[in-house]
């Protein structure tokens, strides 16, 4: 069982800002695709953003411009740097890998245990 680790979070005012960490086994971060799912109540799990081995990204529109996935490879980690905070982006955010691009149904994917995200108004 793949183990992702996450950290960050929390309760912010509208317009703040907030970074997600998430930590992989070296084995997994090296290969594998990852990214970021948010789920809010009563809501499906939608893929917020994903960066693959060589760097590339991508992001849903409701958060381009606003959020910022990256990697730092000498720590196996992955960000995602939240800016422009809104209260819509309140959500429980979940780490997510795959052996393969980030599907938007989440199939095949390793899962992190998931940080609550607070926007207030």
């Amino acid at each position: 069982q793949v183990q992702l680790v996450e950290s960050g979070g929390g309760l912010v005012q509208a317009g703040g800002s907030l970074r997600l960490s998430c930590a992989a086994p070296a084995n997994i971060f090296n290969i594998y695709a990852m990214g970021w799912y948010r789920q809010a109540p009563g809501k499906q799990r939608d893929l917020v953003a994903s960066i693959i081995s060589t760097g590339r990204t991508n992001y849903a529109d409701s958060v381009k411009g606003r959020f910022t996935i990256s990697r730092d490879n000498a720590k196996n980690t992955v960000y995602l740097q939240m800016n422009s905070l809104k209260p819509e982006d309140t959500a429980v955010y979940y780490c997510a890998a795959r052996r393969g691009p980030l599907l938007a149904g989440g199939q095949e994917n390793y899962w992190g245990q998931g940080t609550q995200v607070t926007v207030s108004s």
